[in-house]
């Protein structure tokens, strides 16, 4: 068991509060590292992950590196200037989502498309770590520590139940992605896009008709009270997924003394990845049965209206390609690559 995996197992840093600082002794500690992300310290992404990585940290530097959380923007900016706060210094480290600055990662959306996602968290995160090498430029100005992702979306509606292709035209759909986008616009839906933590007054006000979201977000956000249907695939399968960016000021990577970065390394990439990918399958449960208790109906498509979501998915990976060969990607071998490695860990 990794040290990660102890302090979950041990619960060492449940309901801590925003940004506390973890540290052995303020003598030992020889690095104080800021991490910053959007959403709030209850959320899964800080109690279930970020809390026990940052525990983990301290653990196997024995105090050396103490590490500050700041969550729900609190050192200032918007999601979107997330990833710019990474590479220019104001944190240094952040997670977010490449969705919130889009066409900024050309190679790693990839993952997100309908066609290559398969509906688990852990199989496609450990498909990126398999690709890595080719999706790194996208990433060459930060020092990446884990990109991952989610286990999927799934279509939350206020009103409209959406049980085939029909029922979705012309409904106003906040987007996850640029890929989501594409999707939401293949359906004849009309796409809107916002940061997640703007979703509750969206739909509470009628800005949107429904989101693609994954059910993990649905406790944090208290969207389950704000919908009354949810739409999955046949078989359980999720409309794309999303690609999240936990990464590090390069300069200040690079700064730490060599054995204080090694611990950065072994609490990162594919040491990680099987982990964190593992926890948010896990996180979907909570939110799912929230859900179910509220009174949200679960929709799973039939195999006639699977195959008619299927038809305008093929339809997205063709514009996303033919889009990657435009900014001179070879889009066709990074969708090749990405399905066969998550078809490797789908097996």
């Amino acid at each position: 068991m990794t040290s990660f995996s102890r302090t979950r197992a041990t619960g060492l840093l449940s309901g801590l509060a925003a940004g506390l600082l973890f540290a052995g002794s303020a003598m030992a500690q020889e690095v104080t590292l800021t991490v910053h992300h959007f959403l709030g310290p209850k959320a899964p992404a800080q109690a279930d992950f970020l809390e026990p990585w940052a525990a983990s940290i301290e653990e196997a530097s024995e105090g050396r590196i103490a590490i500050e959380i700041y969550p729900s923007m609190s050192l200032g900016g918007k999601p979107p200037e997330l990833y710019a706060q990474a590479r220019d210094g104001v944190a240094d480290i952040v997670w977010t989502l490449l969705g919130y600055t889009p066409g900024s990662f050309p190679r790693s959306e990839v993952f997100e498309l309908p066609t290559v996602h398969q509906g688990s968290a852990l199989a496609t995160s450990l498909a990126i770590q398999d690709v890595m090498d080719q999706l790194a430029e996208d990433f060459a100005d930060t020092h990446p520590l884990l990109i991952y992702a989610h286990a999927g979306q799934a279509l939350h509606m206020v009103e409209v139940p959406v049980r085939s292709l029909a029922d979705v035209a012309g409904k106003k759909l906040r987007i996850p992605s640029r890929s989501g986008a594409m999707l939401i616009e293949a359906w004849g839906a009309q796409p809107v896009g916002m940061p997640v933590p703007d979703l509750p007054q969206a739909l509470s006000k009628g800005a949107v008709d429904g989101a693609l979201i994954p059910f993990e977000i649905s406790l944090p956000l208290k969207t389950h009270e704000m919908v009354k249907s949810v739409t999955i695939g046949a078989d359980g399968r999720r409309f794309g997924t999303s690609v999240f960016i936990f990464t590090m000021n390069k300069e200040r990577y690079e700064s730490l003394p060599d054995d204080l970065r090694a611990i950065i390394d072994e609490h990162s990439g594919i040491a990680l990845a099987a982990e964190i990918g593992a926890l948010w399958d896990e996180v979907e449960k909570p939110g799912y049965d929230a859900t179910v208790a509220a009174g949200n109906e679960i929709i799973e498509l039939s195999p006639e209206a699977q195959a008619e979501f299927d038809a305008k998915a093929a339809e997205v990976e063709a514009r996303w390609i033919e889009e990657a060969n435009a900014q001179g990607l070879d889009g066709a071998a990074l969708v090749e690559a990405a399905k066969a490695a998550v078809d490797r860990h789908s097996n």
